[in-house]
C-alpha cells in the first residue's frame, strides 16, 4: 500500500485491511479521505476492550493480562492505549511483553509473568506474532495461560480463541467501492469504513489442554467452535 501511495496521486486506489490509514498518511481523515485513496480499515481501538471482556468471560478469576506486542510498530499505538484504558474497567493489571525480533527472550518474560495466578495473554496483530505463532501457542500451553488472538486462523491453528474482523466481508465491501468509482464517484468523497462483521472462534481442543471449561453462554455466541 505504501508503494502505491508513493507511485500515484491520480489513479484511484481502494485498500482493504489497512490498520491506520490516517496515521500512515494515506488519507486526510476517515470521513473525508481527500485524495485518490480510500477503502476499509481493520482494527478499531474499541476492539481492545472486547478482547479483555472475552478473556474475563472465559476466565472469571482473571486479574492480570500480558500484552505481547512490538512497540516499534506505531500502527497499533491507538489500539494499545484502548486496551490500557479498558483494563481498569475490568479490574485488570497489564504487563507488556516486547516482541520485536525473533531473538527476543519472550519465554523468560512470559515465564516470570505466569508465576502468579490469574494471568492471561493478548496477542497483538503484529507480523512477528503471526510468524511466530507456534512459539506463542507453546508458551500459552506450557504456562496454562488463556490467550486471545487477533486473527481467525490463529485460533483454528491452535490458539484458544480469536475475535477478529471478517476479512472476506471487507473484500466484498471493497468491491462495492470499486464499482462506485468506476461509475464516476471520487475516492476523496468515499469515507474510509471500519469493519462491521466480526467472528468469535473458540478452540475446545486448546481449552482442554489448558484445563479451561468454556462457559456455555460463550460457546453459544461463538461463530465457530473447534472440537
Amino acid at each position: 500500500m505504501t508503494a502505491l501511495h508513493r507511485a500515484t496521486r491520480s489513479i484511484a486506489v481502494v485498500f482493504v485491511v489497512v490498520v491506520d490509514p490516517v496515521g500512515a498518511g494515506y488519507v486526510q481523515s476517515l470521513a473525508r479521505p481527500g485524495g485518490n485513496i480510500t477503502g476499509f480499515s481493520t482494527f478499531e481501538p474499541e476492539i481492545g476492550g472486547k478482547w479483555l471482556e472475552l478473556l474475563k468471560e472465559i476466565i472469571p478469576g482473571l486479574r492480570r493480562v500480558a500484552v505481547i506486542s512490538d512497540p516499534s510498530f506505531s500502527g497499533f499505538a491507538t489500539l494499545g492505549r484502548a486496551i490500557e484504558s479498558s483494563a481498569a474497567r475490568f479490574g485488570l493489571e497489564l504487563t507488556s511483553v516486547v516482541f520485536h525480533e525473533s531473538t527476543d527472550n519472550i519465554e523468560s518474560v512470559v515465564a516470570t509473568f505466569a508465576r502468579e495466578p490469574g494471568g492471561g495473554l493478548i496477542v497483538m496483530p503484529t507480523a512477528i506474532n503471526t510468524n511466530h505463532r507456534e512459539r506463542i501457542f507453546s508458551l500459552a500451553t506450557a504456562h496454562r495461560l488463556p490467550a486471545l488472538y487477533p486473527f481467525r486462523h490463529l485460533a483454528t491453528q491452535g490458539g484458544l480463541m480469536s475475535y477478529a474482523f471478517d476479512s472476506s466481508d471487507l473484500f466484498r465491501r471493497g468491491a462495492s467501492y470499486i464499482d462506485r468509482i468506476l461509475k464516476g464517484e471520487k475516492p476523496s468523497d468515499l469515507p474510509v469504513q471500519a469493519p462491521t462483521k466480526f467472528e468469535l472462534i473458540i478452540n475446545l481442543k486448546t481449552a482442554k489442554a489448558l484445563g479451561i471449561t468454556v462457559p456455555p453462554s460463550l460457546l453459544a455466541r461463538a461463530d465457530e467452535v473447534i472440537e
